[in-house]
């Protein structure tokens, strides 16, 4: 038994979104955002201390969640003795802009 349609048919989006959708997940929280803007903002790195400080967060939490933007490939770290400095890993912004482009693609009029 089909459903009754209210309209004809639309072609769904049939592109590969996985990587897509792993870098929005990556994202998908509302300190990861505030990790990533301040990345954005600074000329060089910031000290996991800042966030520690800046964030309602306990240190495990944070780690946490820098932990998910590195492995997400979003940030770069570097230990320096007891502390680790992080910045925006290179192509960041381009992957994030890729993404989204990939998804909101402009109607293509024929």
């Amino acid at each position: 038994m089909s459903i009754q349609r209210c309209c004809p048919p639309k072609d769904l989006a049939t592109d590969a979104f996985a990587a897509g959708a792993a870098l929005f997940k990556a994202l998908a929280d509302p300190h990861r955002l505030t990790i990533m803007a301040t990345l954005a903002r600074v000329d060089d790195e910031v000290c996991v201390c800042d966030f520690t400080d800046g964030l309602p967060l306990n240190q495990p939490t944070v780690s946490h969640h820098l932990r998910i933007l590195r492995e997400a490939g979003l940030v770069t770290c570097e230990r320096r003795g007891t502390w680790v400095y992080y910045r925006l890993a290179a192509g960041a912004r381009e992957r994030i802009d890729q993404a989204l482009a990939a998804v909101l693609q402009q109607k293509v009029h024929a």
